[in-house]
Parts: structure tokens; sequence; C-alpha cells
């Protein structure tokens, strides 16, 4: 094993290469085009056998990863933001012709209006598409969870593409200390994909459901993608359990920190997780009963073992780096859906929307979170939905506002 500073985008490289793919079909996009250059890089040099090829568009990328998991090589392709709307057709239908593999996306905020900073909309607008999901808070776990990722894609009973999900920038162009497992280790863990088992023969023909007629046949075949993807739950336990024996890593679907005996808890996904952590340290210390829970495993929704964590909390700050127009958080609207009508389920949920576009969450900003929702606990009535915005920020914006009036103001007595 070797220990190197790796940013998010190399560390998905390395998945990628420790995985020994065969194909890795791309298309550039800030901010993942590090991941495409960095195997290319390698591909040529002779570190890696296989092939990349660069397609026109991310349509055309996920469709040749899609045609080339069916023939049954082992696939690999990154996209972020807009391409993965882009390629948003092709999504539904790779997960419809059951090809296992792995996309990795690097969360970056959608336009109108336009950014490169992330949050979390472009990944979740993808959340019923039938691709499995992976949210990584570490760079450790950007490569780890792409070694998963191939583990439960291409388990018998799952046979469904993944996306390992990490956010843009704040991981994929920070280095952290990643361990590179060594080859033979990661064979052991991930042996070589059964080609017989997805190859298309002339003489064995078999149906992949790529066109029916009727809605009988088609809700047969969308069912068998639903259970397949609720398959995926004791699969992902049972390769979490396997890398950590190999590896000595544990990535199980929640991540619980400090949470035993916790009365309160943050939930939220990706890399401001890690800033939460630093925050539930921080009022431990005040003497806080306070902790984290974070999902891994996005899809399939681990409903169950969010319910068993939860037991016994009074108030959950559900943070969500997205907003569903016209609804609110995802994450929040998830969590409060998987625990309706629970007899054990009697946390109070207060929705806070923040990190859009790639904004910061303060430390201050998870204190004045906990302590809303310690003061919701203890009234027992549960606060509206909250944007993290300061005075500041709307200060700031008042003015620029007021600046683009007048330069209108004046372009108007100009004409």
């Amino acid at each position: 094993m070797n220990r190197a500073l790796l940013t998010g985008n190399a560390a998905a490289a390395w998945g990628a290469r420790l995985a020994e793919v065969d194909y890795v079909p791309a298309f550039p996009i800030t901010p993942q085009t590090e991941i495409i250059e960095t195997l290319s890089g390698w591909l040529d040099g002779g570190q890696m056998h296989g092939r990349l090829v660069m397609l026109e568009s991310e349509h055309a990328m996920l469709t040749a990863a899609g045609a080339a998991a069916a023939t049954g090589v082992r696939v690999f392709s990154a996209t972020s933001s807009q391409g993965l709307l882009y390629g948003m057709e092709m999504l539904y239908t790779v997960a419809g012709w059951r090809t296992p593999f792995v996309l990795v996306n690097v969360s970056r905020a959608l336009a109108a209006p336009i950014t490169l900073e992330p949050d979390h909309n472009d990944i979740l607008a993808a959340r019923d598409c039938g691709f499995l999901q992976i949210h990584c808070a570490t760079c450790q776990e950007v490569l780890d969870s792409v070694l998963i990722a191939y583990r439960l894609a291409e388990d018998e009973r799952v046979r469904l593409p993944v996306i390992v999900n990490m956010d843009g920038f704040y991981l994929s162009f920070t280095r952290e200390p990643v361990d590179i497992p060594a080859t033979d280790t990661v064979v052991g863990f991930l042996p070589p994909f059964d080609a017989q088992k997805m190859r298309f023969r002339a003489s064995a023909p078999v149906s992949q459901a790529v066109a029916v007629l009727g809605g009988g046949p088609y809700s047969y075949f969308r069912y068998e993608c639903h259970l397949a993807a609720l398959n995926a739950l004791a699969v992902y336990d049972q390769a979490a359990a396997a890398f950590e024996q190999a590896f000595g890593r544990t990535h199980g679907a929640l991540e619980a920190y400090r949470l035993d005996d916790a009365e309160l808890a943050f939930v939220m996904i990706g890399s401001f997780a890690t800033k939460a952590k630093e925050a539930v340290d921080r009022l431990r210390d005040a003497g806080w009963a306070i902790g984290l829970l974070r999902p891994r495993l996005l899809r399939p929704f681990p409903a169950e073992l969010l319910r068993r964590a939860l037991a016994g909390i009074r108030a959950v700050a559900v943070i969500d780096q997205n907003l569903s127009i016209g609804k609110g958080g995802v994450l929040h609207g998830e969590l409060a859906a998987a625990l309706y009508g629970q007899p054990a389920a009697s946390a109070l949920l207060v929705s806070f929307i923040g990190g859009l576009g790639g904004r910061d969450i303060s430390a201050e900003e998870f204190y004045q979170m906990a302590a809303t929702i310690r003061r919701a606990a203890n009234e027992g009535k549960t606060p509206p939905p909250r944007l993290l915005y300061t005075r500041d920020e709307l200060r700031e914006m008042r003015k620029l506002q007021a600046l683009a009036h007048a330069e209108r103001a004046e372009l108007g007595a100009k004409l």
C-alpha cells in the first residue's frame, strides 16, 4: 500500500486504474476533466491497459458506456453538472439495459445562473433514473467507493450502473492523504468482470428488454430494476464488510458520528459533512448531546437504517445542498417520508437549505442550526424551512441590484 497526496479527481482515476477498467468513453467538463486527463496519461504511458475514446457529447459517452458494458467489458466514465443533465436520457436507458458500470459525477450547481461551484442539484436530479448512488465526503472515500461500486454493480443480484458522487472543487481539486492499495489486494476484493454473463452472442440470444410494446411488459421490466436496486442494500453491506476485511477501512451505507448518546443530530451528504463533524466536536466540548448522520448510499434509499439510527433523537437539522424548486430540500423530504408513521420516529425534522452554488457553511451557522433544533425539541414545534443566508450577503445583493438599476436608468436617459 502506498500513501500519496491526491485530489478527489486523481483518487477517482486511481479507483478506475485499480479496477483495471477496459474502456473509458469520455467527454470533458469542469470540474471532472482532470479524471480523464489522468487516465489518458496512464493509458498512453502504458501504466494502464485499456482504451479511452473521446465522444462528441455526454449523451454519446453514456450510450457508448452502456453498449460496451453490455458486451462484457468493465467500463468507467465521469461527468459533471450540465453534462449529467445532457446525458439524462441515456441514464434511464442504460439502467434499463441492466448494464453494470461506474460513472463518477463531480457535483456542480446547475444553470441558470451559471456557476462552476458545487451543490447537489445535478446528482439529485438523477435519483430516479435507475443508477445507484454512493456519496463521498473525502478523497479516500472516492477511491474506495469506485472499487465498492464495481463490486456492487456487477453482482448478479443487482446488475445496475452506479454513480459515485463527489463535490466539485471542495473535493475534486483538494489534495488529501490517500492510501492507494496494492493491485493484488484489489484483485482479491474485486475479481475480473465475468463477461460471459453479459456478452451478447448470436449462439445464445438473451432478452435485455430494450424495446417492449404495452404497459404490462414495461411494468415488469421497470419493477425488476426496482427490485434489483433494493437487493443492493444487502449487497452493499456485504461489499463494505469485504472491503473492511481487505483494506481495514469502513464504508457502511450510513456514517454515524458521535450519535450513540445524542439527542440532536445533523443529517447531510457530501464533503461539507466534515465541517459538521468539527461543529459536533466543538458542541460536544460545550456539553451538547449532538451527533452527525451521513448517508453514503442514497440509492437505494436506506430507509430502515436511517430509522434505526435516528431512534431516540429528539430533533434533526436536515441540511440540503440542493433546492427542489417549489418543494424544498430533497433529503429533508425523503427522510420525512422514511420516518412518517413509524412508532419510534419521534424526531422533529427541521429543514435548512445551504451551500447552494458552492456557498460555504460556516461553523457559526452549524452552531445556530444546533440551537434552532434544540429550541424546537424543547418547544415541540417545527420551525419553517430556512435558507442559510446572512444579512451581509443580502446587503451586498441589494447593492448590486441598486447599481444595476442605476446603470439601467443612466442608459435609458442617454437613449
